[in-house]
C-alpha cells in the first residue's frame, strides 16, 4: 500500500505519494493562496493528491490513507481546525472538505508533530520507540514520538513545547504569556539579542556585517560571527544554547526519549550547533549517572512534512 503526505505551508502546499518505509515515490508542489479562503485551498491540496498519484502511475485505490500536516492545531475529536495563524484559519472542518474530493481516509496533525514522526518513521530516530522532534525556526515548535506513534494529548496541543515558560516574567510572547522557550531558542532568539548588541555598541563586528542596518540582522549573522571567534557574538551564542539546553533538560525529564532531533534554521549551524548543545546539556540533566537523550541533527529537511503526513495514516 501507499499513502499521500501533505504538506500544508503559508505559502505553498506540497505533496507526494510515500511508501510504507517512508521513501517519496514522487512529489509536486502549488502556490497556498491563502487569501481565497479554506475552500479553495483544501481543493487544490487534494486536487495535488490526486494528480501525484496519476503521474506516479499508481491508482487511488492503491492508496490507503492521505495525511495533512499544517502550522496549526487539529482536533482529531471534531475533525476541524480550531486555528491555524498562518492561513487565517479558524474552526475549519478539513475531514468534511477533503470527503469532498476523495474517499480515502484522512489524518491531519501540527507540522512539527509529522516531521517528528517522519524522523522516527525514516530519519535519524528511525527504530527509536521514544523521540522528540525540536524545530528552531521563527519559533519553536516539536513532535512528540511515544512508542513510535504521535502524542499530541487530549486536545491536540501536547506539541507545542515551544510555550512552556523557562523565564518567569520574561521576554513577551507572541501567545500572550512572557518568557516562553522560543523566545529564547528560537532564530528570533538571536536576531532580537543581535539587535540589541548593535543598538548598544555600534562598533561591533555584527554592527559592520550589515552596514549599521540592524533590521538586516538575522540568526546566520550571528552564528557565523561565533563561528570565527567573534567575542560578542559568541557571548551571545553561548547564551542561546544554555536556553535552548534548559528547554532540552525539561523535554528530557518530561518524555526520556532515545534521541532528540534538531531541526529548522538554526540548525543548519550543523556540527558548531550540536557539539555546544552536546558540551553543555550534560551537565544540566538532573540525573548524572544514567544515560539520556542523544542529540542529533535531523536529515530529512524539506521532505520531512511530506513523509510525516504520510506516515500519519500508517
Amino acid at each position: 500500500m501507499y499513502y499521500i503526505g501533505i504538506d500544508l505551508g503559508g505559502t505553498g502546499i506540497k505533496a507526494g505519494i510515500v511508501d510504507e518505509q517512508g521513501n517519496i515515490i514522487l512529489k509536486d508542489s502549488c502556490p497556498t493562496g491563502a487569501e481565497r479562503g479554506y475552500g479553495a485551498v483544501i481543493q487544490d491540496m487534494a486536487n495535488l493528491a490526486i494528480s501525484v498519484v496519476e503521474k506516479s502511475g499508481h491508482r487511488m485505490s492503491e492508496i490507503k490513507a492521505i495525511g495533512i500536516g499544517l502550522p496549526g492545531v487539529m482536533d482529531s475529536r471534531t475533525g476541524r481546525v480550531p486555528f491555524c495563524t498562518n492561513l487565517g484559519w479558524h474552526d475549519v472542518p478539513i475531514i468534511q472538505e477533503m470527503a469532498k474530493y476523495t474517499d480515502r481516509p484522512v489524518y491531519v496533525d501540527n507540522d512539527a508533530t509529522v516531521a517528528g514522526l517522519a524522523e522516527s518513521v525514516a530519519g535519524v530516530s528511525a527504530g527509536c520507540a521514544n523521540s522528540l522532534f525540536i524545530t528552531l525556526g521563527t519559533g519553536v515548535g516539536g513532535g512528540v514520538i511515544i512508542g513510535g506513534k504521535v502524542f499530541s494529548g487530549s486536545h491536540g496541543v501536547a506539541s507545542e513545547i515551544g510555550h512552556m515558560v523557562v523565564v518567569a516574567d520574561g521576554e513577551p510572547c507572541t501567545c500572550g504569556m512572557r518568557g516562553c522557550w522560543e523566545r529564547y531558542a528560537s532564530a528570533t532568539a538571536l536576531i532580537r539579542e543581535g539587535r540589541k548588541l548593535c543598538a548598544d555598541n555600534p562598533d561591533t563586528a555584527l554592527a559592520k556585517a550589515v552596514d549599521g542596518d540592524l533590521k538586516a540582522i538575522t540568526a546566520k549573522h550571528v552564528i557565523d560571527l561565533a563561528k570565527q571567534g567573534d567575542p560578542d557574538c559568541a557571548a551571545l551564542f553561548d547564551r542561546y544554547v544554555y536556553f535552548l539546553c534548559l528547554g532540552l533538560r525539561n523535554m528530557v525529564s518530561l518524555y526520556d526519549p532515545e534521541v532528540i532531533a534538531l531541526g529548522g534554521g538554526v540548525s543548519h549551524a550543523g556540527e558548531f550547533l550540536l557539539n555546544a548543545v552536546r558540551a553543555k546539556l550534560p551537565g544540566m540533566v538532573f540525573y548524572k549517572d544514567m544515560p539520556f537523550a542523544r542529540v542529533e541533527l535531523a536529515k530529512l529537511t524539506n521532505d520531512a512534512g511530506i513523509i510525516g503526513a504520510a506516515m500519519l495514516g500508517r
